[in-house]
């Protein structure tokens, strides 16, 4: 199994960010515009892209200011069964961000790709905790011909 792992640091404080992980308007304002369902532990997630389809997921872990976890239940066969976890700790004004997507079976070509675009899309929630304004799908970075 490998995993994708970033690191981000936000000058914003835990409980901001850790709403902006947590809740339908803080995902859709920097990971996609469609977001649905509920966000509580044991619920679904729905993300959407599109028409490139898009990812359920179910809550598995919320700690308040802490830690956030999720598991793929639906989407692209390379992301079903891996599990998405984010964990804070706070550096003064700044709140460093964890992030793990773990659990792939081999580092296919789609890996390298989504690795890429968790990296963009960590920077649009840097960019919605510090300015208020975020990145979301449709308004991400494009980075292959084919989004």
């Amino acid at each position: 199994m490998v995993d994708i792992l970033h690191k981000i640091g936000i000058q914003s404080s835990l409980n901001d960010t850790y709403q902006a992980l947590t809740t339908p308007e803080g995902l859709s304002a920097w990971w996609t515009n469609s977001t649905q369902d509920e966000t509580d532990v044991g619920g679904p997630l729905k993300f959407r892209f599109g028409d490139r389809g898009g990812f359920d997921m179910k809550v598995l872990e919320h700690r308040p200011d802490d830690h956030v976890l999720w598991q793929v239940v639906d989407g692209p066969d390379e992301w079903i069964g891996t599990k998405i976890s984010f964990d804070l700790k706070q550096d003064g004004d700044w709140t460093s961000v964890l992030f793990k997507h773990q659990g792939w079976k081999e580092p296919v070509e789609f890996m390298h790709h989504c690795s890429t675009k968790w990296g963009t899309f960590l920077v649009s929630l840097k960019s919605l905790l510090e300015t208020g304004e975020g990145a979301p799908f449709p308004n991400d970075i494009k980075i292959d011909s084919w989004e």
